[in-house]
């Protein structure tokens, strides 16, 4: 007769307070999260936090500020060249974020079609936008430049539809344009790209349907590719908002704000208080001053594209 095994029952494993701790699931987000959240409390938060404070002061260069409340804020009520910073700088934002917008969108439209070496053109599509700012803003320089200037050299010497050479930089409403056509070169590609990834996910068989019915190109674009681009439009209209509204790089390399403190944004001209001016706190307010305006298109954005009901498959209200 076999022999019947009989199971011992072996004692609880005691678990070190270590282990119990890991096992629990708020720490363990809280160890995953950490390293993240020290990189932004240190490089973001830390930052953000001091200009606020440095925007109440007095602070200059090579001297501790005192508590002067909202002295600052105030006097840039009364500061006519933040004032047309402020109007320039929405203007420019608005205008670039249009041409944007059009022209990434044809393109996108355009490279989502069956084109030879499709491929190799949408790889060229990207190259204003990697290459870096700086360099693109100097070679926009040097086609702006007053004597060198390429455009002028067509319009004059080529083709003698002018007398005299364009004043790009040197005119104040043909150095804000100028600047305006630079973003434009530089936006398109983003938008492009980010627009054309969204086409490729529509499916064919709507446009199919749609063929089927009668509807015309303008109809299909309307109430098939538009509707179903509008959460990546959303995306893609914040990222730029917020990118054209914070510009520096192509506006400081190109005409450094002027002439005449004309075409300085907020962000140039909070440089230029700031750094060259030393004025700490007021460069510090203007740039604080930013923040509402970015908050509010990026609220909007979100509420009035992202949060459509009928994404979800109901109705707008």
């Amino acid at each position: 007769m076999a022999a019947r095994t009989e199971r011992v029952a072996l004692p609880p494993i005691e678990r070190s307070w270590i282990v119990r701790l890991f096992d629990w699931k708020p720490f363990l987000v809280f160890v995953c999260m950490l390293p993240a959240a020290s990189l932004l409390l240190i490089f973001l938060t830390y930052p953000l936090g001091l200009g606020i404070w440095l925007g109440f002061t007095d602070t200059r260069i090579g001297r501790p500020g005192e508590w002067v409340g909202l002295e600052n804020y105030v006097s840039l009520l009364y500061d006519d060249t933040y004032l047309t910073a402020v109007w320039w700088t929405f203007f420019y934002t608005f205008v670039a974020t249009i041409g944007k917008f059009v022209l990434g969108l044809w393109l996108a439209l355009l490279l989502n079609h069956h084109l030879p070496f499709k491929s190799f053109l949408r790889a060229i599509v990207l190259v204003p936008w990697i290459v870096p700012t700086v360099l693109s803003a100097i070679a926009f320089w040097w086609i702006y430049d007053a004597q060198f200037s390429i455009i002028s050299y067509v319009l004059v010497d080529v083709l003698g539809w002018r007398d005299t050479y364009i004043d790009f930089l040197g005119d104040t409403w043909n150095a804000r344009w100028s600047l305006i056509a630079a973003n434009i070169w530089r936006g398109i590609p983003f938008v492009a790209i980010c627009l054309l990834a969204g086409l490729q996910t529509i499916s064919p068989s709507l446009y199919e349907a749609a063929m089927i019915d009668g509807a015309s190109s303008w109809q299909r674009f309307w109430h098939i590719t538009l509707p179903m681009l509008m959460p990546i439009l959303a995306v893609v209209l914040t990222f730029s908002v917020i990118f054209t509204f914070t510009d520096f790089q192509l506006v400081y390399a190109i005409t450094r704000g002027g002439p005449a403190n004309s075409t300085h944004l907020m962000a140039t001209l909070a440089f230029q208080r700031a750094i060259p001016g030393g004025q700490l706190g007021e460069g510090a307010a203007i740039a604080v001053s930013m923040i509402p305006f970015l908050v509010f298109a990026t609220v909007f954005s979100y509420f009035a594209l992202a949060r459509r009901k009928w994404q979800q498959g109901g109705k707008d209200e």
